[in-house]
């Protein structure tokens, strides 16, 4: 299994914070907000790892990764000309991942706790997909799971009316045919080549599970997430809690 941060766009979200800098290299406690999925890799026996980003951050990106992550993992760095959407950049990683499954993170997406026992549980289903869930206060925000009987049934992009309170988080697991529903699926009216069509391609064949996530996580793509996910990983000095060191003032 290989990884895959998407860590471009232009991060507009959070102004003025990201009007000379890409907001994955912004501060994030006591690292820089990239450092945070790449050790969610890391803990998850991930080796090899594509940062895919735009043309003014890769050479940081690849100068901090390398310095303190690459005597434990192989980085490989491509460049997404344009923000097109996270399919769009997903595709750049087709050749990277040589038919082997992976572990894709969006870039502001920060965990406090390690997301291993999911990615352990995917291996072991060796096909298909799966998304991490995570209840939110704010559903309309996010793409949000709708269930029948249970069972995952719906995905809906910021919904006017949510089904229920389930965020699709930025954390996916795929295998190979990921690149075959990218290409089968087109880009929104407004350019961006969002990935809930592909989710929902593996929902139609029947090939989607998901997980409910434990513990911290936020989108910190916001400057008000931002700063919250900020002071979260000062309090924890950007450790990622395992196993039986999951705190109730975390969940």
């Amino acid at each position: 299994m290989k990884g895959v941060v998407l860590a471009g766009g232009r991060g507009t979200r959070l102004l003025p914070l990201t009007k000379n800098k890409n907001k994955h290299l912004l501060p994030l406690g006591k690292e820089p907000m990239i450092f945070n999925p790449v050790k969610q890799m890391i803990y998850s026996g991930i080796k090899e790892i594509m940062v895919i980003t735009g043309e003014d951050a890769i050479d940081e990106m690849r100068g901090l990764l390398i310095k303190y992550m690459g005597s434990v993992c192989r980085f490989s760095f491509v460049v997404q000309p344009a923000a097109g959407g996270i399919a769009e950049a997903l595709l750049l990683s087709e050749e990277f991942s040589n038919n082997e499954p992976l572990l894709v993170i969006l870039g502001d997406n920060i965990a406090a706790h390690s997301i291993k026992p999911y990615v352990d549980k995917y291996r072991k289903r060796k096909a298909g997909a799966m998304l991490l869930l995570k209840d939110v206060d704010d559903p309309k925000r996010y793409g949000i799971a709708g269930f029948c009987d249970g069972k995952l049934a719906n995905i809906v992009e910021k919904p006017v009316s949510p089904e229920s309170s389930f965020a699709v988080t930025g954390i996916y697991m795929y295998d190979h045919n990921v690149f075959q529903y990218i290409r089968e699926t087109k880009p929104a009216n407004g350019g961006e080549w969002g990935i809930t069509p592909v989710n929902l391609r593996y929902l139609q064949a029947g090939r989607l599970a998901y997980e409910k996530l434990r513990g911290f996580w936020i989108d910190a793509g916001t400057v008000e997430s931002y700063h919250y996910a900020h002071e979260m990983l000062l309090r924890i000095e950007n450790k990622i809690i395992c196993g039986d060191e999951y705190e109730d003032t975390l969940q």
